[in-house]
């Protein structure tokens, strides 16, 4: 892999750093930690947002084992067991919980409405309740937020610029999992400069993805656009496996699947705002409160291009997408 190019936004006041004396000011109590996260333990994803939350928490003083204790939970992708976890570990009687995606915080809000609660990566959190306002979300819910409605366009765009011959693009999300409505006025918009035609596909389990997929393989000129939610995470390797077999060229929403074996992806980078959410849960165990504190948007975004998987494809990859690409592949 070769690091081409990285950009970083600094975070406003908001965010701002804080000292590091937290073990005197907190006296001997050790803080409890709860963590829900939506993927497995051994996936990937969690050991990389997990281990910039932990790092982050100890650069503002706070050492499991010594300042806090974290109790963690992986759901791996199961609605089921995430309504479980999220039972437990507020039976626990955490400090505060950290958690990831729209069903595990609706899941703890749920659960308490008195626990301080702060998410990653939830869509909308207006839309699904989960806060009243933005800049002030008034209960014990508050978090960074993974939304960027221009994101819809822009994966539509690259999936365009990668595969000109593109003539149908299938939109592939979990209606259950995570609204998409945010990303699909400029998602259409872009299909309507691009002469292409989106094709919604909703997708429930490993069998509808396979389904989808092997249907948009049948004549040329497909591609496919798969939609931010935790389910499609969990689901990757049948995505990427499905999209291979049948020839798709797909864009992603995160560099998991580009790392994996997907052609392209473009979106948050999300350990970036695990590592800006331990500034959160430092200031509320500080004595703030959740409610007080504005919801937060993305400030880093990155483009991971698989060029292995380009030229399994065919595709001759345009300079443009090799010269904006954070990481390429090979």
């Amino acid at each position: 892999m070769i690091r081409r190019r990285a950009f970083i936004t600094l975070l406003g006041g908001a965010a701002a750093a804080w000292p590091l004396e937290a073990h005197a000011q907190q006296g001997d109590r050790v803080r409890r930690i709860a963590v829900l996260m939506p993927f497995g333990e051994n996936d990937p994803v969690s050991k990389r947002r997990l281990s910039a939350f932990t790092q982050a928490l100890a650069d503002l003083g706070w050492t499991d084992g010594r300042d806090m204790r974290m109790d963690r939970r992986w759901a791996a992708g199961d609605f089921n067991r995430i309504q479980a976890f999220a039972q437990e570990l507020v039976g626990l009687q955490p400090d505060i919980i950290m958690t990831e995606s729209t069903p595990a915080t609706v899941a703890l809000q749920g659960q308490t409405r008195t626990i301080p609660i702060v998410f990653a990566n939830l869509n909308d959190p207006v839309a699904t309740g989960v806060v009243a306002r933005l800049d002030r979300p008034s209960g014990n819910i508050t978090g960074f937020a993974g939304l960027e409605a221009s994101l819809g366009g822009n994966w539509l765009e690259l999936l365009s610029e990668i595969a000109p011959g593109l003539k149908r693009a299938e939109i592939m999300f979990n209606p259950d999992a995570a609204p998409v409505s945010t990303y699909m006025p400029s998602l259409e918009m872009a299909a309507r400069s691009l002469k292409v035609e989106p094709i919604i596909a909703p997708v429930h389990s490993n069998g509808e993805i396979e389904t989808a997929i092997t249907a948009l393989g049948r004549e040329p000129g497909g591609g496919l656009v798969v939609m931010t939610d935790t389910f499609m995470l969990v689901h990757r390797p049948s995505i990427i496996s499905a999209a291979a077999r049948n020839s798709i060229p797909a864009v992603y929403f995160q560099s998991e699947f580009a790392r994996d074996g997907g052609l392209l992806s473009y979106g948050v980078d999300q350990v970036d705002t695990w590592h800006r959410a331990a500034t959160y849960v430092d200031r509320i165990l500080r004595g703030e409160k959740p409610g007080d504190l504005p919801v937060q948007f993305p400030t880093k975004y990155e483009l991971f291009l698989n060029l292995k998987t380009a030229k399994a494809l065919g595709l001759t990859v345009p300079q443009s997408i090799l010269l904006r690409a954070d990481e390429v592949i090979e």
